[in-house]
Parts: structure tokens; sequence; C-alpha cells
């Protein structure tokens, strides 16, 4: 997720900031003529990531036993270690991690809850990350207290002493009858191909000083009920509706209960973490039992017990991206790079398998396939598989302000001229589809033959609106060339994004196969062109009022 910024007033930069640079003039004219591709080199590659993949074994290194990769926890330390071996072992170039503040660190260590009156039931749940401890195990009464306005506040004051609280009313859980799997028929391939017109902006939460002001109200929600002497906070989670995320596609997905549950972060990473309640999100279904019977007048009863561990920050630099090359062989483009990018991070309901370890373990394998396939591109392929994206492209925003230039002042360094091309994974487990082409009309007739000898694979799609959301859009914000993948979410919005379902076994190998290959192929060709892909003018400085 994003971190949001109001933000309302605009200033220009010099024209020479805001216009396209002539050597981008230069990309641009010859943008749309003949790309010289190598087909035999294509062939290659598409050889070794079809016929000799590695994708399962490296899928199952860092989710099978390494999840989950929460940043600061010892699971993505682990999963890194591995990652720069493999890399060695490949004969990568540059393997090393760059370092960022972030905070505390996070573990949860041990988790049970049960209700145990008016019956026995062990609850599925998880607590949220960043969540302080209970005092040991605890046995208390559960009682219904959501708060929604400041007249709750009053209500619910002098009743909440010694209580294990149900902080919403229930949720209505749906039969599964909407579209679960969402592969791309027809239809959503030609949405994706326009570029919708965004809806009239609104009042409300979104309108000005919306956002903050329900930040400050949920942050007095937590003060009250810590206050009032309660010991632990129970949520069921959103309701039951998704959309698709990144706003890349109008698709929604029914969002799976029966035991999923999409638990997020509860608690600060600075100074004050581990000072709050301990914060847990259960079932909907074992959720909704409790409200029932508390709405009959019948106590209910629960045991819980929530044990999490806290990390230091070591000297400031808890998080971290993890950097290896292919160095270039052209004596004039060597010092340009095309970087393939993921999110390595995940959160820590289950091991991260398709949110981001599929991005990652694509961006990875890519990498092996390109050396295995003897490839000497004439630019420099880098990757980067980024940590904190989870907490607000963290990582990505951190290595964008350090080589290429400070989005809050469009004041770019040397390399910012230096980069050829972004790309961006991170919608799952599904194959590659395409690619948002970010409003970038220069660079449309590019991909569309790029796309030509990938089309057995199934890459179609040209999508032109610009998407948000993830890593790519730390390259966008000053100006550079940053790309996502379009994917078939398959189950990624309904069962496993952020969810504690999210394991190996929701990893569709035939899909993971071609994520890698087209990522690769992507990669070779960017680094193989005569000039940069054409960039959109820089974005204009926007300062907060």
């Amino acid at each position: 997720m994003l971190t949001s910024r109001r933000l309302s007033l605009y200033t220009t930069l010099v024209l020479a900031a805001t216009s396209i640079a002539p050597q981008d003039v230069r990309a641009q004219a010859t943008s749309a003529g003949s790309e010289k591709i190598d087909y035999a080199t294509l062939a290659r590659i598409k050889d070794e990531g079809l016929q000799r993949s590695q994708v399962m074994d490296h899928i199952s290194w860092i989710a099978d036993v390494y999840g989950p990769r929460l940043t600061g926890g010892p699971g993505i330390r682990q999963a890194a270690d591995w990652t720069k071996k493999k890399f060695g072992e490949w004969g990568l170039s540059g393997i090393h991690e760059e370092s960022w503040a972030f905070g505390k660190g996070w573990q949860l260590v041990r988790f049970h809850a049960h209700m145990i009156e008016p019956q026995i039931m062990p609850i599925i749940g998880l607590p949220k990350s960043w969540t302080a401890s209970t005092n040991g195990t605890v046995q208390a009464d559960v009682v219904l207290a959501p708060i929604n306005t400041p007249a709750d506040l009053e209500k619910y004051k002098g009743k909440l002493q010694g209580k294990i609280v149900l902080t919403q009313p229930a949720r209505a859980v749906r039969m599964l009858d909407g579209r679960i799997v969402l592969r791309m028929n027809d239809d959503d391939i030609a949405e994706a191909k326009t570029t919708p017109v965004p809806e009239q902006a609104r009042g409300g939460r979104g309108g000005p000083g919306g956002f903050a002001q329900g930040q400050q109200f949920a942050q007095r929600v937590a003060d009250f009920y810590q206050s009032e002497g309660a010991i632990a906070l129970i949520e069921r989670g959103a309701d039951s509706d998704l959309s698709a995320g990144g706003s890349d596609l109008s698709w929604q997905a029914q969002r799976v209960d029966g035991g999923t549950i999409f638990v997020g972060t509860g608690g600060a990473r600075d100074e004050t973490a581990g000072k709050g309640l301990p914060s847990v999100v259960v079932a909907v279904e074992h959720y909704n039992r409790m409200v029932r019977i508390l709405e009959k007048g019948v106590p209910v009863k629960m045991e819980l017990h929530v044990e999490t561990k806290f990390l230091d920050e070591p000297q400031g630099q808890g998080g971290f991206n993890i950097i290896a090359e292919i160095p270039g062989t052209d004596p004039k483009l060597k010092d340009e790079v095309v970087i393939l990018g993921a999110h390595f991070d995940s959160h820590h309901g289950a091991t991260g398998a398709t949110d981001n370890g599929t991005g990652s373990v694509a961006m990875i394998e890519a990498m092996r396939i390109l050396k295995a396939a003897g490839v000497k591109p004439r630019r420099t392929i880098r990757v980067a598989l980024w940590g904190g994206e989870e907490e607000g492209l963290m990582g990505s925003r951190a290595y964008v302000k350090q080589h290429y230039g400070d989005p809050a002042t469009m004041q770019t360094k040397p390399e910012w001229d230096k980069l050829a091309a972004y790309f961006n994974l991170d919608n799952g487990t599904g194959k590659i589809r395409g690619v948002w082409y970010q409003g970038n009309l220069a660079v449309r007739p590019v991909f569309e033959q790029w796309i030509e000898p990938l089309k057995d694979l199934g890459v179609e799609i040209l999508g032109p609106r610009a998407v948000g959301s993830t890593d790519h859009a730390s390259f966008e914000a000053v100006g550079l060339p940053g790309f996502q993948f379009v994917q078939e979410r398959l189950e990624y919005n309904s069962r496993t994004h952020h969810s504690n379902m999210d394991f190996v076994d929701r990893v569709q190998r035939e899909d993971l196969v071609q994520q890698a290959t087209v990522s690769a192929a992507f990669a070779f060709m960017a680094a193989q062109r005569d000039e940069k892909l054409p960039r959109k003018a820089k974005p204009e400085v926007r300062v907060a009022q």
C-alpha cells in the first residue's frame, strides 16, 4: 500500500525539467520504426525458460523454507542470503544489498485462540503484524463494542475493563457464486486495452482532510480501548468484495471466506512499538457466531494467547534491497541499465508465495535464464528485489531517491539518464498477458513489435492506462520509464493476497514458468535497442500546502 499525502499546490519546474530531453526526442523519433529484434537469441531464451525451468524449486525455498518474509524479520534475511548465493552460483555480478531505515522488526512467536463459553470452538485467526503480546494466556469475557462515531465513545465508556473487544459488527457471508478465479475473457482483454475516464472526485473520506481525519479518529478509538482497560481487540476483516487493486482492472472478485482471513498491520515500528493492545483478525464465520450469541444475551468467553517479538533495527538500517546484474558488453551502452524488479517482502499470515514470491522468483529465474542462454546484453541487465513494499514502497522509493532523484524536488542525479527501462511484477501467480505502458504513447509501437514473438505464450495486451500501487510507481514518480506487467489474477484477489492461504500450493507452475521467460525476453530486448525506451515528461513538483 502507498502512504497517502494530501497535496494541494502544484508548482512547475523550468521548461527543461518538464519537457522531453533531446535524447528522448530522438528515441521517440526512432521508436515507431522497425525494432532490431535478435530472434535467434530470443529462441534460446524461450528454450531455456520453458524447457529447463527451476521456478518451483526457487519458490519452495523462499516461501516454504524461509517464508514469511516480513521486512525486519528473520525470514527475509534468510531468503536474501539464499538468493544471493544462487546469484553467485550463476555468475551474476555486483551482488550486494542496499540498506535503508525501516524501524523495529517484528516476529510472531506463538498464537492460539478459543471460544471457551458457551461452547468450545478453536478460532481461526492471526495477530496483526507489529501487534503487542498478551500477558501470557488470558481468559476473558467478550464484548461487542464497534466505535464509528464520537458518540460511540461515550456509549462504551466504563464497560471494557478486562474485556476482549469485538470491534466490528457482524458481516454477511455470501455463497461463492461470483467470479473467484479471474481468467481474462474477451471482455476483460478489451477493457484492459482502454483508458477509462476517472470518476468525478467526491467529498467524504477521500475529500480534503478526509484521510487525515480518518487516521486521527482511528488513533483516538485505539487510545480509548486501551485507556478503558480492554486486554485485546478482535476484528473479522474487510467486506467480501475487493476491487482488483492497483487501479489496473475493473474486475471484482469475491473474497473467499471459509477460514481465509486477510490480515494487515496492527502497530507502530518506531519507539512506541509494542505499546498498543494486541490486535487479532479472525475468520468471519467464527466472529459472526460470537456476535450472534452476544446479541441473544448469552455471555461469551475467550482464551487468547498472543506472543510476539520486536527486533531492534541495526543502526537504522532494518530494511534492504537485493541487487545483482549481468554487465553490458557494448562500449557505448554498457553503463545504461535495464532493471527487472519485484518486491521480496511479504505479509506474515502465510509464506508470501503469490505476494510476492512468484514475482520475485520470476525475476530471479529470468536472470538465470539469461546467463544459461549465454546472453551478452549490450546494456547492463539488473535485478532488484525490494523490501518494505507492503509498508509503502519503502525499498524502491529509497533506491530511486539514492540513485535517480527526489520526487519532492525533481532534482535528478547522473544515473537518471542511464536507466533504459524498469519492469515490475507483482500481481500473483498468473501468466503475463502484456504490459501497462503508463500512458507513454511513444513506447507503444516498440512494445507492439516486442510482443509479436511472445504471442505464442499468451502475451497480447498493451494496456494504455497508468497503474500504481506497486514498485514501478517509484520510478514513474521521477519521470523514469517504469512499467508493470499485465497478469492473470486467478485467485490473487479472492484468496491469496495478504491472506493466511498464500502458500506454494496456490502457485501455478506453467504460469510462473511463462512469467520468468517473458520477463527475460523483455529485459533482453530493452538491453539491445540502439536507444533507451522513450520517456514521458518529468512530473511537476508537488508541494504540500
